[in-house]
């Protein structure tokens, strides 16, 4: 005998939270093995996936890294700004920047 579930109310106010964009700008004194070791680090990407990211900001002066939580798009921008120099570099004096986003 099949069984009768009773009819539930979907609330449409409740909605997903919004998400965010953690975006890495370029600059010349970091080396691409430095963002790629970064990301691989920070964001578990591959190392091919970091090395594709490394290329887009190095032609496009910025890529998206990440997308997620408001709370954890802070959080990864503050681990980017804290990443500290590329000691490959002697002209590096500290880490990337960063930036979040809404993301689209």
């Amino acid at each position: 005998m099949p069984i009768s579930l009773p009819e539930i109310e979907i609330d449409q106010s409740t909605r997903l939270a919004p998400r965010w964009q953690v975006v890495l700008l370029n600059d010349d004194d970091h080396t691409y093995e430095y963002v790629v070791e970064m990301l691989v680090k920070l964001f578990q990407h591959t190392v091919e996936t970091a090395f594709t990211m490394a290329c887009e900001v190095d032609q496009t002066g910025r890529v998206v890294v990440d997308t997620t939580s408001k709370e954890r798009a802070e959080l990864k921008r503050d681990q980017i700004h804290a990443y500290g120099a590329d000691w490959r570099m002697p002209s590096s004096r500290g880490s990337m920047s960063s930036e979040i986003e809404p993301a689209e």
